[in-house]
């Protein structure tokens, strides 16, 4: 297993990208590649047997959507990681989207370039049913919809949490115990005591 990037080279050459140096993010690419691919892994265990979706595919179309996004900036080593962790999530509800709007018999078939990106229709409405969920709770706390995110779709730590929100461990593990609850009753359908 490979030794995560160090967050000053990754920074580094995020700045350097940022002020015009194109090859810096040729640079990048090999530095984060495989710890991507390990939160990509990750994802995709929950994913039931037998789907088609691939690690490799997902670190690919996050990369791409990662430096075509000319308005975005970032910063560091940490935020690189949870802009990735937003885009895997919003790469996998569009694929869980996608495959639910063909299985209703939606459109001619169209061939993209993250066609491998097919989830599994049991496991596209679940993953529906927690985007769903995540903008509700973003809609009630947003940072606790972030903690979820980031750690969850990130797979980032609870000290890379922490400085990715700016917060203490400590607020991050609050959050995180009480958004998967908030979460758990949420997608069972129970109605809150009152």
């Amino acid at each position: 297993m490979s030794k995560p990037a160090s967050s000053s080279s990754v920074t580094d050459l995020l700045l350097d990208w940022r002020s015009g140096n194109a090859a810096a993010l040729e640079q990048l690419l090999p530095l984060v590649y495989n710890e991507l691919r390990r939160v990509a892994q990750a994802r995709l265990r929950d994913e039931a047997a037998g789907h088609t979706l691939q690690a490799t595919a997902l670190v690919h179309e996050a990369y791409v959507r990662l430096v075509d996004l000319d308005r975005m900036t970032l910063t560091d080593r940490t935020h690189f990681f949870a802009m990735a962790a937003r885009l895997m999530r919003r790469i996998l509800v569009d694929a869980a989207r996608a495959r639910r709007y063909q299985k209703r018999g939606g459109g001619a078939h169209v061939v993209s370039l993250d066609e491998a990106l097919t989830v599994s229709p049991e496991r596209s409405r679940e993953i529906v049913a927690l985007d769903d969920a995540l903008k509700a709770l973003a809609e009630v706390d947003i940072r606790k919809s972030q903690v979820i995110e980031l750690r969850y779709f990130g797979g980032l730590s609870v000290e890379e949490t922490a400085a990715a929100l700016d917060v203490s461990p400590d607020t991050v593990m609050r959050d995180w115990r009480l958004a998967r609850a908030w979460l758990l009753r949420e997608l069972s359908g129970q109605q809150p005591d009152v």
